[in-house]
């Protein structure tokens, strides 16, 4: 019999949740197959056993917080189908009778075993975890009878339009819960948790400001009009805004390297390379993947990178090493509308760029007084007051504000 243990996650993980069990007591499991799914502070993992067996015994349950290195599970040898086949071979020596009761109860045991757990997609399964919905209630249209997102949006949406109140409000109601507003209680993920401990920590820990400007997009938009097309025939990628942010944050850290930095202890850590974190929206929470070395990428390699860690992102299949380090971030609420907000800046860096939503204003464009309708868009630079003064942030700023009014400037700066 071996172990299944939680593997070693990253040098900043030491534990994680279980989220479900992929198998159950009594199944086969292949070596390299997926055990469990383990939800740690940043992504969800899947556990894979090192060794081909039958699980016997599952030492957690979902909901349970595990460190690295423990035990939770035990694997025995051999295969479902192999593990039966001495009890057929002895049966001859016990009664007729026994044997159709062993063989009756054998087969019941792995159909409620399947009938507890029902072929569903991983995502379906999230999402049902995530709706307090069991999968055996879920009724699948696919003709295999494997259960999909949309089945389990579907059956949540359906008690909503047959039953008129909350089932659940009433588990475990307030002590002074009035009936007329029913409310719901619901558990935070880990990584939500997380989220909220480490934007909590950032603005305990750091003296954090926040400076703002506008830009002028005119030319940026007018460089996309005219390339976007020659650009994703060449590229294969759609060129967007985030390329011309990436560069321009690159070339103003060169010239304001402490922005580029961090602190540790008395200590000021200045990095000489540019992994700009792009932060993006995930079902369960905020997340921040990583451009490595973006002063080195074009325009095509920084916006097929961005594509591509969103995509993860959205498919909940980041990987560890997508979140890992970062030494600048990148936030773009525009895309949900927003006009002006303040970052908050993703400890242990010290400095976040926000990015907003282009909206058409009138603005004196020359000396003469002269006002235009122009896309504008406001942008906000959060910073660790402790080593960053504001002039030197206010500079930074300027300095974005410079190259995409003049986007040119970004192909000379390489």
């Amino acid at each position: 019999m071996s172990e299944i243990k939680v593997p070693e996650l990253a040098e900043s993980i030491t534990e994680g949740t279980i989220a479900q069990w992929l198998k159950q007591v009594g199944d086969h499991v292949e070596q390299g197959e997926p055990v469990l799914e383990l939800e740690t502070d940043k992504v969800n993992i899947e556990v894979n056993s090192e060794q081909s067996g039958v699980l016997q015994e599952q030492l957690k349950q979902p909901g349970d917080t595990v460190e690295v290195g423990e035990v939770i599970a035990r694997l025995g040898e051999g295969s479902g189908e192999s593990a039966s086949a001495p009890e057929k071979e002895d049966a001859p020596k016990a009664e007729e009778p026994k044997k159709e009761e062993s063989t009756s109860s054998t087969k019941e045991a792995p159909e409620a075993s399947s009938s507890e757990r029902p072929v569903a997609s991983p995502a379906a399964r999230k999402k049902a975890r995530e709706l307090g919905i069991d999968l055996n209630d879920i009724s699948a249209r696919d003709p295999l009878g494997r259960v999909r997102t949309e089945d389990v949006e579907r059956h949540a949406a359906a008690p909503k339009q047959q039953e008129a109140p909350v089932p659940k409000a009433e588990s475990k109601p307030a002590p002074s819960a009035d009936p007329q507003k029913p409310v719901e209680r619901i558990q935070m993920s880990r990584r939500r948790q997380t989220i909220a401990n480490h934007l909590v920590e950032a603005q305990h820990n750091a003296a954090m400001l926040t400076t703002f400007n506008e830009i002028d997009m005119s030319a940026v938009m007018d460089l996309r009009k005219r390339r976007k097309d020659a650009f994703q025939d060449k590229h294969d990628v759609r060129l967007g805004f985030m390329s011309f942010f990436t560069k321009a944050v690159v070339a103003a850290l060169k010239q304001f390297p402490l922005l580029n930095a961090e602190i540790q202890g008395k200590e000021i850590l200045k990095k000489h390379y540019y992994d700009v974190g792009v932060a993006v929206s995930a079902d369960e929470g905020l997340v921040v993947p990583v451009v490595r070395d973006a002063d080195r990428l074009s325009f095509a390699q920084i916006e097929r990178e961005i594509t591509t860690l969103a995509s993860k992102a959205k498919e909940n299949s980041l990987q560890l090493k997508d979140l890992q380090g970062g030494s600048f971030t990148i936030t773009n609420g525009g895309v949900f509308g927003s006009l002006l907000s303040t970052p908050i800046i993703n400890a242990p860096q010290v400095g976040i760029l926000g990015m907003h939503t282009i909206q058409r204003r009138p603005v004196v464009v020359d000396k003469d007084d002269t006002v235009e309708v122009r896309p504008m868009m406001y942008v906000a630079l959060s910073y660790d007051h402790r080593i960053v003064d504001g002039s030197t942030a206010v500079r930074f700023l300027v300095t974005i504000k410079n190259l995409l009014e003049d986007p040119e400037q970004l192909l000379l700066e390489g």
